[in-house]
């Protein structure tokens, strides 16, 4: 079995975080969801996001939650097919009632990112990278 990724995230409304996950693509797993958690499918078998009331949460650990629109703990980055998915992407995530592109645009023309921020200010990068142009045995960073 692959292995696969859980992202939990803290929501202030859930049915409005759940309704925003499904217009940017992610899809509802009614089976691990219910009144204070809702478990959004980015890419079955691999990548979920756990939208968790705050009460929820607490139930996982006494730490604070920050409010992730003045403070960033994590980027989270999921690929794309193309740099037009890329904009299509965060076209979805506005359109929905997110923000486009807290971060900076990235383009070295084989590579190119944008961003978003969910309703709760959780920051999404969507990633393209063309692999035919990164020289054989460079890493990404390196070719960058």
């Amino acid at each position: 079995m692959p292995r696969m990724i859980f992202v939990n995230l803290p929501v202030t409304d859930l049915d409005r975080s759940k309704a925003f996950y499904e217009a940017v693509g992610a899809v509802n797993n009614p089976a691990f969801t219910d009144e204070t958690a809702a478990c959004m499918v980015v890419e079955e078998g691999s990548i979920h996001v756990m939208l968790l009331s705050h009460e929820k949460w607490a139930s996982f650990t006494s730490k604070m939650i920050p409010d992730a629109r003045t403070t960033a703990q994590v980027l989270l980055c999921v690929s794309a097919d193309s740099r037009e998915a890329v904009d299509g992407q965060v076209d979805k995530a506005v359109k929905a009632g997110g923000k486009a592109d807290p971060t900076p645009t990235q383009d070295f023309g084989f590579m190119y990112g944008r961003s978003f921020e969910d309703p709760d200010g959780h920051i999404w990068e969507v990633m393209w990278m063309d692999p035919a142009a990164i020289p054989a045995g460079e890493p990404a960073e390196a070719a960058a």
